[in-house]
């Protein structure tokens, strides 16, 4: 990663931090862009250069590279839910407990904000959109297969992060989304 990309990823971190700190003290309807660019000291227009919309500074991460790549990283020999399921469980292990507790004040606000749960629903699409353009998919017939799939498994490990949110963060959340794909798909 060059130093511009470092650069800008600290100050997406930077902002990202502010905007939930004030999401989450004030509430987000009372929080402006303007209210996170001047905690952040920086100018609106800066915010909106990393963020284009104001749910965008809740949603945004960087887990669809993370997870397609591990999926890629799974035994091709496994079963494609299987291969997801590791995928997803792997991704919500790493992270150091500073990164663990971002991402529950992020999924609480994503629970109690209509227009982020709505939005959420988007992230998810473009997560199954990753894992079917790391697969690359040679016909129609398995990327519908595959979307299928990488969508039910998705499904559960957000039934699993609501869970892990609404109890505080409490428990292993990589053993909550392999109990939900559990339930789902079995052993």
């Amino acid at each position: 990663m060059s130093l511009r990309d470092r650069q800008r990823a600290e100050t997406r971190l930077l902002l990202q931090e502010h905007a939930i700190r004030l999401f989450t003290e004030a509430g987000y309807d009372a929080t402006t862009v303007a209210d996170v660019a001047a905690a952040a000291g920086v100018s609106a227009m800066t915010v909106y250069r990393h963020f284009p919309t104001k749910e965008d500074l809740v949603l945004y991460d960087e887990y669809d590279p993370v997870t397609a790549s591990a999926v890629l990283g799974q035994p091709a020999s496994l079963p494609l839910a299987a291969r997801i399921g590791r995928a997803l469980e792997s991704t919500a292990a790493l992270g150091s407990s500073q990164e663990k507790a971002f991402l529950l004040a992020r999924l609480l606000l994503m629970i109690s904000v209509p227009a982020l749960r709505a939005r959420h629903l988007d992230s998810q699409y473009a997560t199954a959109d990753a894992i079917v353009a790391a697969l690359g998919c040679s016909s129609s017939e398995e990327e519908f297969r595959v979307r299928a799939t990488a969508m039910a498994c998705l499904g559960a490990a957000h039934v699993a992060l609501l869970r892990w949110a609404k109890t505080d963060g409490e428990g292993d959340l990589a053993e909550l989304i392999r109990e939900a794909l559990t339930s789902v798909f079995g052993d």
